[in-house]
């Protein structure tokens, strides 16, 4: 953790840039501080990024089928790219669900085993998310419990079941190879999808009372991928106020006049579309239906994104850069980051005004980044 005063840079403030000193201490923002001082000219000083959901970690714990890495040595891994990429504060999301392998629930149980105990001593914010398909009802009675011993305290909700084709008794595309992911015979793997599909008429019911259990616990909950106004609205009545990725605008819209929070993919927004035909998250950004962008699967897309709005005249800079700091902080309920203002972390990315690459990192005044020609500029005497 250090005191520094930074000179020099294009500091971003609830009106947008302007050149001004900032000060950090105790690994806050500080209104004023006596202490070294170092010249930013051509770097912009804007709030770290929150990225509140992406699973691009799994490259680092599983890098090879069959070829697992130490879980603590691959979020070491992940948190280096998260760092690079100017995010200070990272959801990762994991799931648990009947396609087995990296998403079943031993693989699941590791991974949140070894954020819960190799995070405390990272410098990025680390935490974890559990995507939860719907329809694993085996593990409704022991999954408040689970995910209080792993420290979870957010959870999305999929249902990733090709239902059309179950109910017509054919097998899904790509089943072998998901089968074989998960070390199952393809015959078992189509017996399990279709004794799933087979209890979906319980699957309401169910839902309803596990997330009871789960808010009385404090627990956030989203959904994923709604489709239509009648699905948000379900999961809204349940108190599930987070809409990860609508489908399509009347599923954003919904959950706008219900009040909730709409998470948009990043990608999406670098892409200029969905890359399977949803709607446009540029698209939903004009209307105002977003509160936050998230890097989904890929980590240097939340900056890109934000620039890209702002270069393209979608929305000005300050609003752009919010999408991937206030913006997402908000909806994880947090209070001390996101904006750079005295009181608030000193969680902080620094651009080069050219190029635009993140240029270093810091995280409540710790860096977890810093290279290049920067580099020489917090290190002269």
């Amino acid at each position: 953790m250090v005191d520094l005063r930074f000179q020099g840079a294009q500091v971003l403030g609830p009106d947008g840039l302007a050149e001004c000193d900032l000060a950090i201490s105790g690994g806050r923002i500080v209104d004023h501080l006596a202490c070294k001082t170092v010249a930013l000219p051509g770097y912009l000083l804007l709030p770290g990024i929150v990225d509140l959901h992406g699973d691009a970690f799994e490259r680092h714990l599983a890098p090879r089928r069959g070829a697992m890495k130490q879980m603590a040595e691959g979020l070491v891994a992940a948190e280096a790219e998260l760092a690079a990429n100017g995010i200070t504060t990272a959801v990762l999301a994991q799931f648990v669900s009947w396609e087995g392998g990296l998403r079943g629930l031993e693989f699941a149980d590791q991974v949140f085993q070894a954020i819960r105990d190799t995070a405390p001593g990272l410098v990025t914010d680390l935490r974890a998310q559990l995507r939860f398909e719907t329809h694993q009802l085996d593990l409704y009675d022991s999954l408040p419990d689970r995910i209080a011993a792993w420290g979870v305290d957010y959870v999305v909700f999929n249902d990733h079941l090709p239902h059309a084709r179950l109910a017509e008794g054919r097998k899904p595309p790509r089943m072998v190879g998901q089968a074989l992911k998960a070390g199952r015979s393809p015959e078992d793997h189509f017996a399990l999808m279709q004794r799933l599909h087979a209890g979906r008429d319980q699957v309401p019911d169910a839902l309803d009372a596990l997330c009871s259990r789960l808010a009385a616990r404090g627990v956030r909950m989203g959904s994923h991928d709604d489709a239509t106004e009648a699905q948000r609205s379900r999961w809204h009545a349940r108190g599930v106020a987070i809409a990860e990725f609508p489908e399509t605008q009347d599923a954003a819209q919904a959950a706008r006049s219900a009040g909730d929070k709409i998470v948009l993919g990043a990608p999406n927004v670098v892409r200029g579309g969905s890359h399977n035909g949803n709607v446009s998250a540029l698209d939903l950004i004009a209307m105002g239906l977003c509160d936050a962008l998230a890097s989904d699967y890929h980590y240097p897309s939340p900056r890109r994104a934000a620039l890209m709005l702002a270069r393209g005249g979608v929305a000005d800079f300050a609003e752009s850069w919010r999408l991937i700091s206030e913006g997402p902080a908000a909806v994880l309920g947090l209070t001390d980051r996101g904006q750079i203002k005295p009181g608030y972390r000193a969680d902080l990315v620094i651009l080069d005004e050219r190029t635009h690459r993140v240029a270093a990192t810091l995280v409540a005044g710790r860096f977890s980044y810093l290279s290049g020609d920067i580099a020489d500029r917090f290190f002269a005497t």
